[in-house]
């Protein structure tokens, strides 16, 4: 028989057993204390008892805490899922250990003990800053600071691919270095060559990087001023002083060189350029000294008592030309005849200049007849005398 039936009263499951017995709604209170009678009992409660007022208010107030705990445990729980992304962050949500998405920038709530929630800055540049002693390929050694400039550029295989991406870093940045350093002399790693060094030790840095997966992108090496340690820190200034008077003392050479070869060079041409002028002269003159004789013997063959007589003038001309005084010595005679040749020069010769002129055919002409004549006389003198 149904509890609702005629008859059924005493078996209403809200307790109503005498009063209500109508199709009225259940008492509501009543409900609740067998609730509370129930969770007592559950945690221990003694129930109805002898004293059943004091136990009913003691479960009452007991199984309101366990209400008020597992509310604020709720409250809490729905807190601490709370977590803020930056705009220069990105999170990286993994539920129940496997990736679930990537967090953009904004608030947002994960569910704790089922999602975990890794933050991490993805545009900040960081830096590693590394310093130690490198073997180069001459066998010296040499202390070497660099630092790394870098910023995550996948956060995803940042956190997941890699333990720790930063000692990966540093692991990976010791070995390109000293694969670099190894390979390069040590004039080079203290010199000019620090910027070829630091281009081949990003290249090789990140192409490790991305072997491994550390989701890392390097942005700069700078490598800094390499000095030797500090046991070895003598012997290593007298090998770069040795180093700096061997270039000096190069320069200076190829310095001297540059002055010298051109010189020899132009002197070289000059003396070429000298004997071709000469060859070309003595060509020239000994031309026009062939065509002047055979000129001259042209004329020769036409009148030989006249050209015979002209050259005899010009050979007179070209030696007294060149002497200021002449003295006329007179076969069989005792005296020595003078011409003063110098004053007639001195007629003849430029004011500002030296003393010194050649003589005309006229002037030739008159000394001639002037010794032609004093001969003429001496012999006439002779002969009288005799």
């Amino acid at each position: 028989m149904a509890w609702n039936e005629p008859g059924g009263g005493d078996k209403d499951p809200w307790g109503n057993r005498n009063g209500n017995k109508g199709d009225g709604p259940p008492d509501l209170d009543e409900a609740l204390k067998k609730l509370q009678e129930k969770l007592s009992g559950l945690f221990g409660g003694s129930g109805k008892g002898n004293n059943g007022s004091g136990g009913s208010s003691s479960s009452g107030s007991f199984s309101t805490l366990i209400i008020a705990v597992l509310v604020i445990g709720a409250l809490l729980y729905l807190f601490a899922g709370i977590y803020q992304v930056d705009e220069k962050e990105r999170a990286v949500v993994l539920r129940f250990g496997a990736f679930h998405e990537i967090k953009q920038p904004g608030l947002g709530w994960n569910a704790p003990l089922v999602t975990e929630v890794f933050i991490e800055n993805v545009t900040e540049e960081r830096q590693y800053p590394s310093r130690g002693l490198m073997l180069t390929e001459d066998e010296s050694i040499v202390e070497l600071p660099i630092t790394v400039q870098y910023n995550v550029n996948d956060v995803k295989a940042y956190v997941l691919n890699v333990r720790d991406p930063e000692v990966s870093l540093r692991h990976a940045a010791d070995s390109a270095l000293r694969h670099v350093v190894g390979s390069t002399e040590l004039e080079q790693v203290l010199s000019e060559g620090r910027g070829k060094i630091a281009d081949e030790v990003e290249a090789r840095l990140q192409q490790y990087l991305d072997s491994y997966g550390t989701g890392i992108l390097v942005r700069d090496v700078n490598i800094q001023e390499g000095r030797p340690p500090e046991e070895v820190r003598a012997a290593f200034d007298d090998v770069i002083k040795a180093k700096e008077d061997e270039e000096r003392l190069k320069n200076e050479a190829q310095a001297y060189a540059n002055g010298v070869v051109p010189g020899a060079r132009g002197r070289s041409q000059r003396l070429l350029e000298e004997a071709e002028a000469y060859r070309a002269e003595v060509t020239s003159r000994a031309e026009g000294e062939t065509s002047r004789f055979l000129n001259l013997l042209a004329e020769y063959k036409k009148a030989p008592e006249v050209t015979r007589e002209r050259l005899y003038i010009e050979a007179v001309e070209q030696v007294m030309g060149n002497a200021s005084k002449v003295l006329v010595d007179v076969e069989g005679g005792n005296n020595m005849m003078y011409l003063p040749l110098d004053k007639l020069m001195q007629e003849g010769a430029n004011a500002s200049g030296p003393a010194r002129a050649t003589l005309t055919q006229d002037q030739l002409r008159q000394i001639s007849d002037y010794v032609s004549r004093q001969l003429g006389r001496d012999n006439n003198t002779r002969q009288g005398v005799r």
